[in-house]
């Protein structure tokens, strides 16, 4: 499918109710938030929302969690001094939680988008993450299975793209977002400047532009 430029709204029309979207982001790094006011404006809900962390403060992704749109998050940190948003509403039972520890989430969803069907991880071994699920010992060591996370829809942000949707990032705003490409049956990107084709330099090009399907320019 070609790249295609586009606003916010339109970029998220495709998203329905109950898609898996993966958010990247760590933190505020890298954290879509144009895409994500875009969503709560689109009115898409029952989501499963796949990301490092469950909102900071009252903006971006804690806003959708505000918004009521969230059923379920599966992150690693979902507690943090600013994260009152999913506190209140995990304490009154109001959303779901899955809790991956950061390398397992990372490693999960590359899985996704390399094809493969499921990996055996020593993080969480012994720990209540690791109860009820399929453990093996290999050469002395204990695993848990670990299954690919694959999203409907990705929403990322890099910092340059081509109008192929060749993408760069910028420092620690490239976290998630790579994966979370591969990943996604659909892939939008929101990005500060949109060069032509040929002004990137193609070893700077960390996700490739066949990940990417709709680009969002946000200066």
């Amino acid at each position: 499918m070609r790249t295609r430029v586009v606003d916010a709204l339109t970029a998220v029309e495709e998203v329905k109710d109950g898609d898996t979207v993966l958010v990247g982001g760590f933190g505020m790094a890298g954290m879509p938030v144009e895409l994500i006011d875009a969503l709560i404006e689109h009115g898409a809900g029952d989501l499963t929302i796949v990301s490092n962390n469950a909102g900071n403060g009252d903006t971006g992704l804690a806003a959708l969690l505000a918004a009521g749109r969230v059923r379920k998050m599966v992150c690693s940190f979902p507690r943090q001094s600013d994260s009152w948003v999913f506190d209140g509403l995990y304490r009154a039972g109001k959303i779901e939680l899955e809790l991956v520890p950061q390398g397992n989430l990372a490693e999960r969803m590359r899985a996704a988008g390399a094809g493969i069907g499921a990996f055996y991880c020593p993080t969480g071994v012994g720990t209540p993450i690791a109860e009820g699920r399929e453990t093996r010992v290999i050469d002395g060591r204990e695993y848990v299975l670990e299954y690919p996370i694959r999203g409907d829809v990705a929403l990322i942000r890099a910092h340059v793209a081509d109008r192929l949707g060749n993408l760069v990032y910028r420092k620690t705003a490239r976290n998630f977002g790579p994966v979370m490409a591969t990943a996604a049956t659909v892939t939008i990107a929101q990005v500060s400047a949109i060069v032509e084709v040929g002004a990137l330099d193609p070893e700077a090009v960390v996700t490739p532009s066949i990940y990417v399907n709709r680009l969002v320019e946000v200066p």
